[in-house]
């Protein structure tokens, strides 16, 4: 079973968008939205008719980084050496194609607006998945550069990512599938990135929002963890 007990969930439910604190996750909770598996995995479940989070426009089933205490993590990514580190499939996609499942994103503060700082998005392109790097250079910033990683990652395989900044702001993205394909991008992050408090998030967070209620994106962990170092 995968280790929750430092993250909370937000899942989208019909009313509103609906946060599932870090004790009732590390409690058993489950829902349509949140399946816990035999095998120790968990499911995660977006349908384009969910609900919103504030500022969103699409739905999200997601973690989000805290700590045990249930209290938000945010943190520079000069005070440790940071890593996500998980092992997936995705199951289902919307008709747009696309899942973001994991971000390194930004607080809501001065010079962010409330930005990722990455998103690493499976798209299901022309029938078959591919791992795309979504990268901001700066705060702020409007645009983002769209990296490929890793082609021919088909729906319910296995893949895993890593995802580091070190303390002296070099980011490395890393990514790899059951059959064999790979990709990695290693850059020297903008200073500007250094002033802003950071927290890691993984799940499904589809980037659709039309459609009938058995459309969604649908994302299988097997494994996700934590660190700073």
């Amino acid at each position: 079973m995968l280790d929750l007990t430092t993250w909370n969930l937000t899942v989208p439910a019909y009313d509103s968008a609906t946060l599932i604190s870090t004790e009732r996750l590390s409690n058993g909770y489950e829902s349509q939205y949140f399946r816990r598996n035999d095998d120790g995995s968990v499911t995660f479940w977006a349908p384009v008719t969910g609900s919103l989070t504030e500022d969103a426009s699409y739905p999200r089933s997601e973690l989000r980084e805290t700590q045990a205490d249930g209290t938000l993590s945010n943190w520079y990514h000069a005070s440790a050496d940071n890593y996500l580190s998980a092992v997936l499939a995705v199951n289902q996609v919307p008709s747009k194609n696309k899942v973001v499942i994991g971000q390194i994103h930004s607080k809501d503060q001065p010079g962010s607006e409330n930005d990722p700082l990455i998103k690493l998005q499976y798209h299901y392109l022309n029938g078959v998945g591919r791992l795309e790097l979504l990268l901001r250079k700066r705060p702020g910033d409007t645009e983002v550069q769209n990296i490929l990683l890793a082609q021919n990652i088909q729906l319910n395989e296995r893949f895993g990512y890593d995802l580091r900044i070190t303390p002296s702001g070099k980011l490395g993205v890393s990514v790899s599938s059951s059959d064999g394909d790979h990709g990695a991008l290693y850059q020297e992050l903008s200073a500007y990135w250094g002033d802003q408090l950071l927290y890691f998030k993984a799940g499904a967070y589809i980037q659709d929002n039309y459609g009938l209620e058995n459309e969604g994106g649908r994302v299988t962990f097997y494994h996700l963890n934590s660190q700073h170092r």
